[in-house]
């Protein structure tokens, strides 16, 4: 398997998490936490242990741990859909270069913390299941807490023209542990200019 097609199967495990947790829901405290911690745990353990784990095999074995901002249920927020006035094909710059295309799907506008934000979300051309989107996004965090390339997620629309974003689950891309994979560089309209002190920090090598 290509390292683009790990990178890919990474993200389909993500996703296959995050449905499950879409329908535990939030109502009960520490049930969220422990939902989070879980997912956080499997991460771990993927990336120390499954054969198609981006690290060397000296990462692996000095790996002990992620880090994480703890669990905060106000950085899971409902987002309202909102079409592109022009769905089409983006080109996403990649780390290595190279570019990958993916489709202008929607905004996603929600408020956090008082502000009203809007986020592009993309969908993989090849994407067989037309509810299931991909945010890459920076904030005032990346390049100092977090990672400089940014974090990821993998949304599901869940409503009519609504979905859930919760940045608890915001992950490092694998570019981050290992500089021989090319990773996509969040589009302009994904930077950020507030911190987002939520979900996976920067990786220490």
């Amino acid at each position: 398997m290509n390292k683009k097609n790990l990178f890919w199967a990474f993200v389909a495990l993500v996703i296959a998490a995050s449905i499950l947790y879409t329908f535990t829901g939030t109502e009960d405290p520490e049930f969220y936490r422990t939902t989070i911690e879980a997912e956080r745990e499997r991460q771990f353990k993927f990336l120390k242990y499954n054969l198609d784990s981006p690290l060397k095999a000296e990462q692996k074995e000095d790996m002990d741990s992620l880090d994480f901002y703890p669990v905060d249920p106000a950085y899971k927020v409902r987002a309202r859909l909102e079409p592109v006035a022009d769905r089409r094909i983006l080109e996403i710059p990649m780390t290595d270069g190279s570019l990958e295309r993916y489709i202008r799907h929607s905004f996603a506008v929600f408020e956090l913390h008082g502000q009203t934000i809007k986020l592009l979300l993309l969908q993989a051309e090849d994407e067989a299941d037309r509810r299931n989107f991909f945010l890459a996004f920076a904030d005032k965090t990346s390049g100092d807490e977090t990672y400089g390339g940014g974090r990821y997620l993998n949304l599901r629309q869940d409503g009519q023209s609504s979905l859930n974003i919760d940045f608890n689950l915001a992950y490092n891309p694998y570019c981050a542990y290992n500089p021989d994979y090319a990773c996509p560089i969040p589009p302009r309209e994904n930077i950020l200019e507030i911190p987002i002190r939520a979900g996976e920090k920067n990786y220490d090598k």
